[in-house]
């Protein structure tokens, strides 16, 4: 078995995430020896986990669609973006969760019959004619980064599944700079719509953890939520409008502001993965590119007063864009990553907070959240902390996998509550963690870390109203 990742795919145009874990193979990485030391302090000797065979190596339980089924699909999309292959099969098997990563160290996987690669509205039409007459199953594929079970091939009562992978269907349809929105292919990838941006002045500013990868249509059929979705809002509420594909036609939905008659059908798709039909263009609010962006780096002694002072923040809505607060564990995490290993033995919490716009409003706005950390207790930290949160900012789903590759458990969890239930929830999930891994024969478990596991903590954040506190992951989106 290799320990290298296997990245060689057919050439459809795209450059695929590695087959066995997050992202760029050339970015892969092993652990940071502050986080090796920290580890074998508080967790003493890993094992180390077996590694995922090599594409080569992996046999399909599920067979290819039939020549006639893939010859239909063909004349939909074209002779070179139909493909039956094994490996371009394969890499559109699943997400990049936990779990899909271990089911990627089996010998035997299951994947789609087939994949195809439309490049037009039309073409995504035809494709889904043809699987309506053919009785095949079509799971729309973005940038491959979903953790929510999505992507997994289940054929149900058809005879195939038919991955429908978007990323030909990519680009700018149009920008309206006096409204301020913008419209997009769904297939467009992150940073390339920011690229199209900026060229504009322009920034869409959402950034989860799967945004170098991830698609528009990802984001809003997933109903995304990023890192600077405290300033700026989750996904769904940056979109003003949609076009759908489905088996029975294609929708035009929000071609007008707002509306008081009847349900909002946009909300059918925004967070249905796909299920009630492709989405394939996405209109957006959009903002200029901020002037100034000023970040802070806090402590405080304990999860319990980091939360209590964020709910200040939020309750009396000083507008940071990021306001993230790391418990015990993540922060000790954090530390080690920049060599703070006494520190990270340590007890304590950090927040990270981003106030960015206009140079004055920003920093009008920094010295109204300072006010009310430091009124909760709060310390300013050492800058090197922020500074190295937006350096690294993409980087957690590599040192995941790094740790997954150590026999280490770490994930992020998703989660919403009222700020009065916050901590019951937090000691409750933990709890329940804890107990699911002494259950399982794996060793005991604290609150913090196991033999066998470290907790990957929830985040409250202030992404929601006054309130409630949101603890959400912002990975896998696409």
């Amino acid at each position: 078995m290799s320990t290298q990742p296997d990245n060689e795919s057919p050439d459809h145009g795209r450059a695929y995430m590695r087959w066995d874990g997050w992202g760029d193979p050339a970015r892969a990485h092993g652990l940071p020896n502050g986080v090796k030391l920290l580890l074998a302090a508080v967790l003493g000797r890993l094992p180390k986990a077996p590694s995922a065979p090599r594409l080569a190596e992996v046999t399909i339980s599920t067979p290819p669609l039939a020549d006639d089924d893939l010859a239909a699909l063909a004349k939909a999309v074209g002779d070179d973006h139909a493909d039956a292959g094994h490996d371009v099969r394969l890499l559109h098997a699943g997400g990049k969760s936990t779990p899909d990563l271990l089911r990627r160290r089996q010998a035997v996987q299951v994947a789609p019959g087939a994949v195809v690669l439309p490049a037009t509205e039309d073409e995504v039409a035809a494709v889904l004619a043809v699987a309506g007459e053919r009785g095949l199953a079509v799971v729309p594929f973005g940038g491959g980064t979903a953790v929510t079970g999505g992507l997994t091939p289940h054929a149900g009562p058809h005879r195939g599944v038919v991955s429908l992978d978007l990323h030909r269907l990519s680009g700018l349809v149009a920008l309206d700079e006096l409204a301020h929105e913008a419209t997009f292919l769904a297939g467009t990838t992150a940073p390339v719509a920011e690229t199209f941006l900026a060229e504009r002045g322009f920034e869409l500013g959402h950034f989860p953890q799967s945004f170098e990868f991830a698609t528009l249509g990802g984001f809003a059929a997933m109903r995304s939520s990023g890192q600077n979705s405290a300033g700026y809002g989750r996904f769904d509420a940056m979109v003003t409008g949609l076009r759908v594909v489905t088996p029975t036609g294609t929708l035009d939905l929000g071609r007008a502001p707002g509306s008081a008659a009847g349900p909002d059908l946009m909300r059918w798709f925004l967070g249905s993965e796909g299920t009630f039909g492709v989405i394939t263009q996405v209109r957006l609010r959009v903002h200029p590119t901020p002037e100034a962006r000023l970040f802070d780096a806090w402590t405080f002694g304990s999860f319990a007063a980091g939360a209590d002072a964020l709910r200040g923040v939020a309750q009396l809505g000083t507008g940071p864009t990021v306001i993230r607060l790391s418990d015990e564990d993540e922060t000790a995490v954090s530390l080690a990553q920049v060599g703070n290993i006494g520190k990270a033995l340590a007890k304590g919490c950090t927040a990270v907070v981003l106030h960015e716009g206009p140079a004055d409003l920003a920093a009008e706005r920094r010295e109204a959240t300072a006010r009310v950390l430091r009124a909760a207790g709060g310390e300013l930290a050492d800058p090197r902390l922020a500074a190295s949160w937006d350096h690294g900012r993409f980087k957690a789903p590599y040192l995941r996998d790094a740790l997954l590759a150590h026999g280490v458990f770490c994930e992020t969890l998703e989660t919403a509550t009222t700020w009065s239930n916050l901590h019951t929830l937090k000691t409750a999930v933990t709890a329940a963690l804890a107990d699911g891994f002494a259950g399982s024969g794996r060793g005991t478990a604290s609150s913090a870390t196991s033999p066998t596991c470290t907790r990957r903590a929830p985040r409250s954040t202030s992404r929601s109203s006054p309130g409630s506190a949101s603890i959400r992951s912002s990975r896998g989106s696409g």
